[in-house]
């Protein structure tokens, strides 16, 4: 058998697989639900401001909570955390289902549920991201994380079904359908084997009569000083922060817009954007056969990271033919340079400070998104739609340059390396 064969069989060990097929099932049936709470708030209250307002919601409380919650795992299981938070979000799902099947709907009980489930994705997707490189074998990490992304996006294929079933039976069978999904991967989740050797690690750490809030608090700011003390991840997180900006203004104004701009306009938006989903899924199939060479590992992601901003910036002045191309290079660029930095920063990290890394990047992350989402709420009221995007992508563009650029020889230490 030859050496790839042996590394591609070892990948697929029994915890790897259980995770991957819990993971196929509930994003199966988030992406299916998400879409269509998307657009039944844009359909009831016909206004990018409000829409604004829902997105924020969900995503306000991952400012916060990941700090918190990235402290905590790296002491506690991650694995009881992803499963728990799947049981809850199941019953979460069925009970909103319940509510709107009886007709009765509230845009503010709406958005407070929103708030709920956003405080909980925050804390699942750090245990998630901090428990699942635990599960991959030595020298899969690319592998592992190309699988991940392709998952991803395969899985929003749901998002034309996920419309097609929101127009013909509406909002509330979809989301008891995702709570099925979620309680499924939760029961799965919880015959994971993989010990948590972090855990006993940590318990040598721990401040001596210490409660456990002070140390919750002492270990967010260890996280900080980690993040501070490595140059090349502190420049990752700066830079996408600034990404996240230009990101939630990209996911605010684009569905709006083309609803706005053509008939039937969410179809148009899902054929193309359905390319740059396209591009994901051959670029993670090309990932999972295919390693970038280590030494060129930087290089590529840094001019990925400016081609996918100036093709985002300028896509929409274009006919539709033209947008679906762009997309399509826009989804094969955005997968390999998501392959690059999570692959890197996830093997670099020390198993016992992922939670707190993870933590501090994704509540950067979420900081960004909310100020990108809230400029584009109000930016929309004032400037045109295209132009605001456009201006936000130079931006991303610029940064890139300026920051992953200017920080090269710190940032190759992360991502040149082997995983």
């Amino acid at each position: 058998m030859s050496d790839q064969n042996t590394t591609a069989s070892a990948l697929w060990t029994r915890d790897f697989t259980i995770i991957t097929a819990g993971s196929i099932i509930s994003m199966f049936g988030n992406s299916m639900s998400g879409f269509a709470m998307s657009l039944m708030v844009l359909d009831i209250s016909k206004s990018t401001l409000l829409y604004a307002i829902y997105i924020s919601m969900y995503t306000i409380p991952q400012l916060i909570m990941p700090l918190f919650s990235g402290a905590i795992l790296d002491r506690y299981s991650r694995k009881r955390m992803i499963y728990t938070l799947d049981f809850i979000s199941a019953g979460l799902y069925m009970l909103m289902a319940g509510v709107l099947a009886t007709g009765w709907f509230s845009f503010p009980l709406f958005a407070a549920y929103c708030f709920v489930l956003g405080t909980i994705e925050s804390s699942y997707m750090v245990a998630y991201e901090s428990f699942y490189p635990l599960l991959i074998s030595e020298g899969n990490y690319q592998k592992a994380y190309s699988i991940a992304s392709l998952l991803e996006t395969t899985s929003a294929v749901m998002v034309p079904v996920s419309t097609f079933l929101y127009r013909q039976i509406g909002l509330a069978p979809l989301l008891a359908a995702n709570g099925i999904c979620f309680f499924i991967a939760a029961v799965m989740e919880t015959q994971i084997r993989t010990e948590e050797e972090y855990i006993e690690t940590q318990k040598a750490t721990r401040l001596e009569g210490a409660s456990h809030a002070r140390q919750v608090l002492e270990d967010t700011r260890e996280g900080f000083r980690y993040l501070f003390t490595e140059k090349g991840l502190l420049a990752v997180a700066l830079y996408f922060g600034i990404l996240a900006v230009t990101g939630g203004i990209s996911s605010v104004i684009t569905l709006p817009y083309f609803k706005n701009t053509f008939s039937n306009g969410e179809y148009i938006y899902m054929l193309v954007w359905g390319c740059a989903l396209a591009g994901r899924a051959i670029g993670g199939g090309i990932h999972y056969k295919t390693v970038i060479p280590v030494d060129k590992r930087y290089i590529v992601a840094l001019l990925v990271y400016i081609a996918n901003a100036l093709g985002e910036a300028f896509y929409l002045f274009f006919h539709v033919p033209v947008m679906m191309v762009i997309c399509f290079l826009i989804g094969l660029g955005g997968v390999t340079s998501y392959t690059i930095r999570i692959s890197a920063t996830q093997s670099y990290v020390p198993d016992e400070m992922k939670g707190r890394f993870n933590g501090a990047f994704n509540t950067i992350y979420m900081i960004g998104a909310v100020v990108g989402e809230m400029t584009a709420g109000f930016g929309s009221q004032v400037i045109n739609e295209r132009t605001l995007l456009m201006i936000s992508m130079i931006i991303s563009a610029v940064s890139a340059l300026l920051i992953i650029g200017g920080a090269r020889e710190h940032v190759e230490k992360v991502y040149n390396r082997i995983n």
